[in-house]
């Protein structure tokens, strides 16, 4: 595995004075997978003053960044949080969302999943009439662009409107004024936001396990282009930016969303297992049993399994107390996590032709250790299958595709890679069947084929 994670947003209003920080605090552990850079919570009392919002960022993990007494000096009935992994703009505290802006008009908190791709261009209009950034996120531009449309709007949510009009890119957008909470998601799809409720407080969320989290119902996914608004008057939406088009991400369920998360009516869990049923019968191989890469590949292990009649087994034991591999400086370090994270249970493997499932090729360094791990276990061959087709070009959307020069299927082919990670077969899921995983959902697969489904004038 080499992509990294998304961005995750929470927020939620409840009407009757109950405060949000600790509902907002379960709702980003439960996201944690989409971000472990950075996170924060920011809360208003819609009772209280207009300006007022407290607001606590940092770096690291929810746990590490939050203790009871920070949420306890969280007040307020009202508010938005964020996990973050950057995808543009530096890892660093002063990146860390939500953004909070004071204005003429008062206050605006806001938390991005996704990125633009005419963030420059914003930001250039932007500077030229007196903007000043204190960051290097495109957050920041479309928290500007509302509170500048905003200055002649009758509602924010014209203001956001007016502003969703000039993004181009994807976004799922939770927005707290002092007294609305509002869901934006991008016209495309591409990046997913849904719509929960727990007694009388409403809850807008990245993902269905979000709302699992806080004990809140699943209502349904937010639609592309649809602006969705909870007030003290309930709840009310529009879709003046809907267009036919969609293009929903492949990846938020290749390996993206939580196994447990449903996404636009597509449940995570299926999509895997189908993922791993269309790689069996793609590309078969003798073996005595296949397992799966902890956690990403496991699921897509056991769909290959069940499709090619052969025992799913667990070989590799997880240490959890292991940090991120991605967080090492050197690469000389990320190995030797890899190897710290997981070991190899060498009674499994001894003697035994494997096939082995992982999510993704990036650069090729992962797959490669834990395949020499297994033969030095004792494994006989290794066989190689990836839910995921070759990558061959960058993501503009929000995934940490890199450019397409660090991309090793970019430059190599299928059996160059394969003999560069020592696998003795190796197997990609095809582009045409991607869809077949996700019941015909409209996709962007962009990273796989070059069809981006907006212009690029880069």
């Amino acid at each position: 595995m080499g992509v990294k994670e998304e961005c995750g947003v929470f927020g939620i209003y409840n009407p009757h004075g109950e405060d949000a920080a600790a509902s907002i605090y379960y709702g980003l552990i439960s996201l944690q997978h989409r971000g472990q850079e950075s996170c924060g919570i920011a809360v208003s009392d819609t009772n209280g003053p207009k300006g007022n919002m407290n607001i606590h960022t940092g770096m690291g993990l929810v746990q590490e960044v939050f203790k009871e007494d920070t949420l306890h000096k969280l007040r307020g009935n009202i508010g938005i949080g964020h996990v973050r992994y950057s995808t543009t703009g530096a890892a660093a505290l002063n990146n860390a969302q939500p953004l909070v802006l004071n204005y003429i008009k008062g206050t605006l908190a806001l938390a991005h999943n996704g990125n633009l791709i005419n963030t420059d261009e914003l930001r250039e209009e932007l500077a030229q009439t007196g903007a000043i950034f204190r960051t290097t996120t495109d957050s920041e531009v479309i928290a500007y662009e509302i509170a500048r449309a905003r200055v002649h709007t009758r509602t924010v949510e014209e203001a956001i409107q007016q502003t969703a009009f000039k993004l181009k890119g994807a976004y799922g957008l939770v927005i707290a004024s002092p007294r609305k909470l509002i869901g934006v998601r991008d016209p495309l799809g591409i990046r997913p936001l849904c719509i929960g409720k727990r007694k009388d407080s409403y809850i807008i969320a990245s993902e269905s396990c979000a709302l699992t989290a806080v004990g809140a119902q699943f209502i349904r996914d937010i639609q592309p282009g649809e602006i969705v608004t909870v007030s003290r008057g309930g709840i009310t939406s529009t879709l003046h930016l809907h267009q036919m088009k969609e293009a929903h991400c492949i990846f938020e369920y290749i390996y993206f969303a939580r196994l447990d998360s449903t996404l636009d009516g597509i449940s995570v869990y299926e999509s895997r297992l189908k993922a791993g049923a269309a790689l069996a019968r793609a590309y078969p191989a003798d073996a005595d049993l296949v397992t799966g890469v902890p956690d990403s590949g496991i699921t897509a292990a056991q769909g290959y399994a069940r499709e090619a009649c052969l025992p799913f087994i667990p070989v590799f034991y997880k240490n959890s107390y292991v940090g991120r591999t991605f967080i090492k400086p050197t690469q000389k370090e990320r190995e030797s996590s890899v190897r710290l994270k997981l070991s190899v249970l060498k009674e499994t493997v001894k003697g035994k032709d494997i096939i082995l499932i992982d999510d993704s090729i990036v650069r090729g360094t992962t797959i490669a250790n834990l395949i020499h791990l297994l033969k030095q276990a004792g494994a006989g061959k290794v066989h190689v299958r990836i839910s995921s087709p070759p990558f061959l070009y960058p993501c503009y959307f929000g995934t940490d595709v890199p450019s397409d020069q660090l991309l090793l299927a970019a430059s190599h082919s299928t059996e160059d890679i394969r003999q560069l990670i020592g696998a003795d077969s190796l197997g990609y899921m095809r582009v045409e069947d991607l869809s077949s995983t996700v019941d015909g959902l409209p996709l962007c697969r962009a990273c796989f084929d070059q069809n981006y489904p907006i212009f690029l004038n880069h």
